[in-house]
C-alpha cells in the first residue's frame, strides 16, 4: 500500500527523514468465505452467492488468529467474498481485536443496515473499507445489481453515525476514470476518514477483464489528479487519508510530481520512498484464502504454499524453499526486461509481479501495468510500450 497522504505532508511539512522500518510480520488479508450477495466483474477471488465447501471451521480460524497473534502480524484484514456473509464474522472478529490485533473489515456495503451496525461498531474495527466503483450507474453495472450503489452509500453513513473509521475503496478501469473527481467529491460529501485508490490487478474475474485496465495516460492522469487533490486538502486542513494500491510505480511518478512542485524536496522524498520499498508481496504481505490455503499476497491463489491446517500459518511463512517466495525475497529481485534496468527499482521492487505472470507465463518479467515511460525510468528504447500523449501530466524529469 502506497500511503499518499504520508508523504505528500513530508513535502508540505519537511522534518529529518526517519531510519527504515521492518515490520515484525507479513499484513495479513484474509478471504474469510467465498460466498458473496454480488458478482462484481473485477472480483479477483472469482465468488458467488453459493456455498463453497471445505471453508474452514470457527474452531480452526480462532487457531489461525492465535498462531497470528504469535507472530506478530501487524494488520489483519478480513475479506472475502462478502465477509459479512460469513455467520461467525463478529465472533471471529471480536477474537482478533481481543488478541490485540490490528483489525479491518473490507465490505461491499450492501449487507450493512439498521440491523446489525450496532453489531458492527461493537466488534471495534480499526477500519472499515467499503468498494465503489463509480457513480450509481457505473458502480451498479460493475457490482452487476441494481441498487448496490445506495445500499454502500447508505453503509458509508451507518458507519459514520456509529463512530466507525469508514474508507471508500474504488478500482480504477477505463469504465470510472471520468468519475474520479465526482468520487472524490463524495468523500467530502459524506465526510469519509479514508480512500484507497487501486489500480486493477490480473487475478479472478479481473484477468478476464484485463483489457479493461485503465490505459496508462488515464493512470497518469489519474494519479496527477488525486496528489493535486490530497495536496490541497492538506493545505486547506483537512487531513484526510489518501492511499493507492496494485502498481507501485505510483512511488516514482509522485516524485515526479514533487519535482515540479517541492523540487527541493526531491531528495528527502526519494529516501523516504526507498525506505518504504515498493511491492511487498512475499515478503510483508500475505494471503490466507478461504480454504486455510496461503499465498504471496491476494492475487496469487494460483499459487499455493501450504496449509493452515496442515501447519500453522508462521511455519508456513518462513519456509525458506518455495522458489517464487525466494525471489520475492531477494533484493534486488530477479527481474527482466523494463523492470530490470529501471532507475526506481529501489523504489517499487519490481511492481506487481502478478500481471507479469498473467500476461507472459514469467513472474519476473517487465510488468505491464507500469505507466512510467522508458525516458522517465532510464532504459533503452528498445524495449519501449510508448503511452499516447493525451493526459501525460507530468513528463519526464531528472530525479538523479
Amino acid at each position: 500500500m502506497f500511503r499518499v497522504t504520508r508523504y505528500i505532508r513530508t513535502l508540505l511539512e519537511p522534518a529529518p527523514v526517519p531510519p527504515p522500518r521492518t515490520p515484525p510480520g507479513p499484513v495479513v488479508i484474509w478471504n474469510l468465505i467465498r460466498r458473496c450477495n454480488l458478482t462484481c466483474k473485477h472480483c479477483y477471488t472469482t465468488s458467488a452467492d453459493i456455498d463453497f465447501a471445505g471453508e474452514l471451521s470457527t474452531d480452526e480460524a480462532h487457531r489461525v488468529l492465535d498462531d497470528l497473534q504469535r507472530f506478530r502480524v501487524p494488520a489483519l484484514i478480513l475479506s472475502g467474498g462478502e465477509p459479512l456473509m460469513r455467520p461467525d464474522i463478529f465472533e471471529l472478529s471480536r477474537r482478533a481485536k481481543a488478541l490485540g490485533l490490528y483489525t479491518g473489515l473490507s465490505t461491499n456495503g450492501t449487507l450493512i443496515d439498521e440491523t446489525n451496525i450496532a453489531a458492527i461498531a461493537d466488534c471495534g474495527y480499526d477500519y472499515v473499507g467499503i468498494s465503489i466503483d463509480g457513480l450509481e450507474q457505473t458502480h451498479d453495472a460493475i457490482r452487476q445489481r441494481r441498487g448496490a450503489f445506495r445500499d454502500s452509500m447508505r453503509a458509508v453513513e451507518l458507519c459514520k453515525a456509529h463512530g466507525i473509521k469508514v474508507g471508500l475503496r474504488f478500482t480504477l478501469t477505463r469504465e470510472n476514470h471520468a468519475q474520479l473527481d465526482d468520487i472524490l467529491a463524495l468523500l467530502a460529501e459524506h465526510e469519509v476518514d479514508k480512500f484507497y485508490l487501486s489500480h486493477l490487478n490480473y487475478g479472478g474475474r479481473g484477468r478476464r477483464h484485463s483489457r479493461r485496465d485503465a490505459w496508462h495516460r488515464m493512470t497518469r492522469d489519474a494519479m496527477t489528479r488525486l496528489f493535486d487533490h490530497c495536496r490541497g486538502e492538506l493545505e486547506r486542513g483537512i487531513d484526510r487519508e489518501y492511499v493507492t494500491g496494485n502498481n507501485d510505480a505510483d512511488g516514482p511518478f509522485l516524485l515526479q510530481w514533487a519535482a515540479h512542485h517541492f523540487p527541493e524536496q526531491v531528495p528527502a522524498l526519494r529516501r523516504r520512498l526507498e525506505h518504504w520499498g515498493g511491492n511487498a508481496s512475499g515478503q510483508h504481505v500475505a494471503n490466507i484464502d478461504n480454504l486455510g490455503n496461503v499465498h504471496p499476497d491476494t492475487f496469487w491463489w494460483d499459487h499455493r504454499l501450504g496449509n493452515v491446517r496442515e501447519r500453522p500459518f508462521s511455519e508456513i511463512w518462513r519456509d525458506p524453499r518455495d522458489p517464487l517466495m525466494e525471489g520475492f525475497r531477494r533484493r534486488p529481485r530477479p527481474l527482466k526486461g523494463r523492470c530490470a534496468g529501471c532507475r526506481f527499482l529501489a523504489i517499487c521492487n519490481g511492481n506487481t509481479r502478478v500481471r507479469a505472470w498473467q500476461v507472459t507465463g514469467d513472474p519476473w518479467e517487465e510488468d505491464p501495468g507500469c505507466y512510467l515511460t522508458n525516458a522517465e525510468i532510464g532504459v533503452e528504447p528498445s524495449s519501449s510500450r510508448r503511452i499516447a500523449a493525451p493526459y501525460q501530466a507530468i513528463q519526464a524529469v531528472e530525479l538523479t
